[in-house]
């Protein structure tokens, strides 16, 4: 959710419904101020009104990486969106050329990117499993695409494509 707070744009990161003792209840609020990219928490009471803005959410596919943004376009009418490595966060370690994401837009500006739950990555680097250790669920790192370590199962070789929960960052299946 996005609104309006001293005359300026701000996500909601976070909130909390709070009813401490005998006093009256407030909505404490983590915020990100859209122009400054500055974090902050925020107490209002139960009957402060606050302007909601609208959000817009496209689902559009990552093409490539320029420098520090990365390059979304819409599979529609092929426009392109440049997102800052500050919006991206950890998704970059998901991120394949034409995977399809949800992109949230303010006022036309992108604020931030949503992971399908799982994506198919392939191993880039497998160590070869130790003979005799397969009695239990021994399992090794691995490292995939584009360069984050999973713990993978020993039968895993280099070259294999598997699926990883984006949310946990866990190997789920081979692909």
């Amino acid at each position: 959710m996005a609104i309006n707070y001293n005359g300026e744009i701000n996500i909601i990161l976070d909130t909390q419904h709070r009813t401490p003792g005998n006093k009256r209840a407030f909505v404490q609020v983590s915020l990100r101020n859209l122009r400054t990219g500055n974090s902050s928490d925020v107490r209002f009471s139960s009957t402060e009104r606050v302007e909601v803005i609208p959000l817009i959410s496209k689902k559009m596919e990552f093409s490539y990486v320029d420098g520090t943004d990365y390059v979304f376009s819409d599979p529609d009418t092929y426009e392109t969106v440049p997102l800052n490595q500050d919006i991206i966060g950890d998704a970059k370690n998901y991120l394949v050329e034409n995977e399809t994401c949800t992109v949230t837009f303010v006022e036309e500006r992108a604020v931030a990117i949503e992971l399908p739950a799982s994506v198919t990555l392939t191993v880039k680097e497998a160590p070869e499993g130790i003979k005799g250790d397969s009695t239990s669920n021994v399992q090794k790192t691995i490292t995939l695409e584009t360069g984050i370590n999973v713990q993978a199962p020993l039968f895993i070789k280099t070259g294999e494509r598997i699926r990883v929960d984006t949310r946990s960052g866990k190997y789920m299946e081979r692909a």
